[in-house]
């Protein structure tokens, strides 16, 4: 793909909220967006089409300390992307000399790979691979390419270039031992923040994924610090709202998770982040992606549901946004849908994810549970989750706490008959799930509890205990009944007795 590749258009801010917007390159995704290359060796015969990934932070199988890369190479590609008439190609020209004369049998296959390729491009493909490895890395930052990188950022309109460029940085930053360096490069941290005000989805994309690296790192706070600004978060809020691209979505969400997941980084923009509109923003984007769940044939962004679900999930275990996430009626709607959705094996990890927002919900907000407590299609959902949170204990804890308190409000109203007969009918129907599910926890006695365990336990055992009193509360009801007045068959209280029997006995 050459920088001049044909862009598609981002709305304004003020256009409609889900038109189309940071569409990716069309090139670019005919590439496949391949995400890492796994070989650093510059080959003689290089294929035909150029690099056109995304590459991930390194990893201690990918490379190894000591590459076959020539470093004379390396800073032969950096001299590539140096702008023509540049301060920084003069710097770079005192640092190492005039490049060399090259024989026609001395351009190691360089010609070959180039021909019929944008230089630039290639040679910053290759760059962009050769940062993941630390050596390269540190070589690279030795030979002045922060400095090549920004001087092309400021110059160039192609939104390529600034991807490539972005990306590079990405994959430097992912050198803990680099961070502070990238950091304190003159300018460097305001012009990559200017990138979020970019409209092309591949550009954003690395630069959310550059902030992600460096937001975990020992550097978080200079970063945290100028992302600040109103309308900086704004614009981040703006694009995850928007962007129809999954990568591009997928990115930003793991940005806000940063900021969640890293203390000082927390302490600076969380409270920033809820006053431009946080939890709104990401409970209708929720809102929106479940919408699409009934059509599972439109429905392809289902990596980007569990991101945004996980995310939503870390949100209601902070104090700051669990106050304004319980009196969200649009949050409360939206895991209605989920914890009802009819085929749950195919959506396991999302209703795991709703088992967890809710029960910290329902720690704030006691006014949920009168109504959910009614709700018997809803009680009937939780129970069929029992079998897809099995291995997950904190998702299974979760969901044991949440019936404990749905079920003690039920039974603590004053039901009808008919309420009754309905509790009943749906208890009876869920025993083999339930009993199934705590035949296969037992706990050892002999084990001493965690704090977590114990408060598992209370959870179970007022959720039996409650089973239990509304079983007989029923038994006592339909036993008094004469067969004139409708009694049911013997068969069914005889049922109802063996299912309390059981809750009685059983021994956790």
């Amino acid at each position: 793909m050459s920088p001049g590749a044909p862009q598609e258009d981002v709305p304004g801010e003020g256009e409609s909220a889900r038109d189309e917007v940071l569409q990716p390159q069309q090139e670019r995704e005919e590439a496949g967006e391949q995400e890492e290359d796994d070989g650093v060796e510059v080959e003689e015969e290089e294929e035909e089409a150029a690099p056109t990934h995304l590459p991930f932070a390194p990893s201690s199988e990918l490379l190894d300390d000591v590459t076959t890369v020539d470093p004379s190479y390396t800073i032969s590609l950096i001299r590539q992307l140096l702008p023509q008439g540049s301060n920084v190609e003069k710097e770079f020209s005192a640092k190492q000399g005039a490049p060399e004369e090259k024989g026609e049998n001395s351009d190691n296959g360089e010609s070959a790979q180039l021909e019929n390729k944008d230089p630039w491009e290639e040679c910053g493909c290759i760059l962009w691979d050769l940062a993941a490895s630390k050596p390269q890395a540190e070589l690279m930052m030795n030979n002045l390419v922060l400095e090549v990188l920004l001087a092309n950022l400021h110059v160039t309109q192609s939104p390529r270039v600034k991807e490539i460029c972005i990306g590079i940085m990405g994959n430097l930053a992912c050198h803990e031992s680099l961070v502070n360096a990238i950091s304190m490069q003159n300018g460097l941290i305001t012009t990559v923040v200017d990138q979020l005000f970019l409209d092309d989805s591949a550009c954003l994309s690395e630069t959310f994924r550059f902030l992600a690296a460096v937001l975990r790192s020992s550097a978080s706070i200079s970063w945290a610090e100028a992302l600040l600004p109103d309308e900086i978060l704004s614009r981040v809020l703006w694009i995850v709202g928007n962007t129809l691209n999954s990568t591009l979505l997928e990115k930003s969400i793991d940005f806000l998770s940063t900021v969640i997941d890293n203390q000082d980084v927390t302490s600076i923009l969380l409270q920033p982040l809820i006053k431009v509109g946080l939890t709104d923003h990401v409970i209708s984007l929720l809102a929106s992606e479940i919408e699409k769940i009934s059509d599972l044939s439109k429905f392809d962004r289902s990596a980007s549901l569990d991101l945004i679900l996980h995310f939503i999930e870390e949100l209601s275990a902070t104090d700051s946004c669990l106050e304004v996430m319980s009196s969200s009626d649009q949050l409360i709607q939206v895991l209605d849908k989920i914890i009802k959705l009819p085929d749950k094996f195919e959506v396991s990890s999302y209703c795991a994810s709703a088992v967890m927002i809710l029960a910290n919900l329902l720690a704030d907000g006691k006014h949920i549970v009168p109504s959910l407590s009614h709700d018997l299609p809803f009680l009937e959902g939780l129970f069929d989750i029992l079998p897809l949170v099995c291995d997950d204990n904190q998702a299974r804890n979760a969901l044991w706490c949440i019936l404990a308190r749905l079920l003690a409000q039920a039974q603590g109203i004053d039901m009808n008959s008919s309420s009754l007969k309905h509790f009943v009918s749906l208890l009876l129907g869920k025993f083999t799930l339930i009993k199934d599910d705590l035949e296969s926890h037992r706990v050892d006695k002999e084990v001493e509890l965690s704090a977590e365990d114990a408060y598992f336990k209370h959870g179970v055992s007022t959720s039996l205990s409650t089973i239990c009193c509304i079983m007989e509360r029923w038994i006592a009801e339909k036993s008094s009944l004469s067969e004139e007045e409708a009694a049911p068959p013997e068969s069914a209280i005889e049922n109802a007795r063996k299912l309390r029997n059981y809750y009685q006995n059983y021994d956790m």
